[in-house]
C-alpha cells in the first residue's frame, strides 16, 4: 500500500474520529418515522448541513454525499477547517428488496475536481455477498483506489456483509471477515468495517473477531456504527481499537436520535456533540496508549 499521508483525517493522537452524513434514502426513512408529511430533499440537505456546521469542530473528518449536500457544504463553508472533507464516490440503487442493493462508482464525483475544491478523501461502499463472484468487487476497488491515487486523494473503502441473493443460510459475521480478506489488501488507504456481532456479543468474542480483521486488512481500519445500538457503540469502538482498529467513521451513533426531536439544532448542539466528544476520548485514549507502548 502506498505511504499516503492520512493526517488530514486524524486527530493529534493519530486516531480517526470521523463523522458520516452521507446516508441517502436510509436517512429519508429515519425522518419519515417521525412525521406524516413527505420528507423532501431539502429536509435532508438542511439536516446534513446543520450537522456538518455543528459537529465538524469536534470531528477529524466528515463524509458527505454528492446527491444531497456535498457541493452545498463546500459552497456554504460549513465544514470546520480542522476537519477533513470526505466525498462519497458511490452510486446507490435499490435492488433485491434492499434499499441499497447495487453499488457502482459515481462517475459524477470527479477526483481531480473535488481535490481542487478541498476534498481530502473519497469513500466507496462495496457490497460483499458470498454467492457473487469476487472479480467485480475487486475490479471496482482497484479502479477506485487508482483514481484516488492519481488525484492525490485518500481512498477509503467500506465493504459491508450482505445476504446471498440465492437465499439460504447466512453468517453475517463470516461475511465481514471474508470481505476483509478479499478486499483489505488491494491498496485502499483506509478500510471501514462493520463491528462484528454489532458489538453485542461478549467482549472476548468482539475483540477476537476484531483481531482477525486486523490480520486480514493491510493498513489502518476504522469501524462504522450502523446496526450497533447508540449506547453500545463507545464500548464497541474501544474493543475494536484495543485489537488494532484506529478509530471510527460513523453517523447514526452520533446524530440519529436527534432526528424527530422538537429542536433538532439544539439536540445536535448538545446531545450529538456530547456523544461525539465521548467517542473522541475513547479513540484518543486507546490509540495514544498503544503509541506509548509501541
Amino acid at each position: 500500500m502506498s505511504p499516503t499521508d492520512l493526517s488530514p483525517l486524524q486527530r493529534p493522537s493519530g486516531a480517526f474520529a470521523m463523522l458520516a452524513v452521507d446516508q441517502r434514502e436510509a436517512m429519508r426513512n429515519m425522518f419519515a418515522e417521525h412525521t406524516d408529511q413527505p420528507v423532501t430533499d431539502e429536509d435532508l440537505r438542511d439536516f446534513k448541513l446543520e450537522a456538518a456546521r455543528i459537529l465538524t469542530p469536534y470531528a477529524s473528518g466528515i463524509l458527505i454525499d454528492r446527491q444531497f449536500a456535498l457541493d452545498q457544504a463546500i459552497e456554504a463553508g460549513v465544514v470546520d477547517p480542522s476537519c477533513g472533507l470526505i466525498a462519497s464516490a458511490d452510486h446507490f440503487e435499490s435492488a433485491h428488496g434492499e434499499l441499497v442493493g447495487e453499488v457502482t462508482i459515481d462517475r459524477l464525483v470527479d477526483p481531480h475536481k473535488y481535490k481542487a475544491l478541498g476534498v481530502k478523501a473519497l469513500k466507496l461502499l462495496v457490497l460483499y455477498r458470498p454467492d457473487e463472484p469476487s472479480e467485480g468487487r475487486v475490479a471496482m476497488v482497484r479502479e477506485f483506489v487508482e483514481s484516488c491515487r492519481s488525484a492525490g486523494l485518500i481512498s477509503i473503502i467500506e465493504p459491508v456483509s450482505r445476504k446471498p441473493l440465492a437465499g439460504g443460510d447466512f453468517d453475517w459475521n463470516a461475511g465481514i471477515l471474508a470481505a476483509a480478506k478479499e478486499l483489505g489488501s488491494l491498496g485502499a488507504d483506509l478500510y471501514k468495517a462493520e463491528v462484528p456481532f454489532k458489538g453485542q456479543a461478549s467482549e472476548d468474542e468482539v475483540r477476537a473477531a476484531c483481531a482477525e480483521l486486523t490480520k486480514a486488512i493491510d493498513g489502518p481500519w476504522v469501524v462504522l456504527s450502523s446496526g450497533v445500538p447508540e449506547d453500545v457503540f463507545p464500548d464497541a469502538v474501544r474493543r475494536a481499537c484495543l485489537e488494532g482498529a484506529s478509530g471510527f467513521l460513523s453517523g447514526r451513533a452520533v446524530w440519529a436520535s436527534c432526528i424527530g426531536e422538537p429542536d433538532v439544532v439544539k439536540s445536535l448542539s448538545t446531545d450529538a456533540v456530547r456523544r461525539l466528544q465521548r467517542l473522541c476520548a475513547v479513540v484518543d485514549d486507546v490509540v495514544s496508549a498503544q503509541r506509548t507502548n509501541a
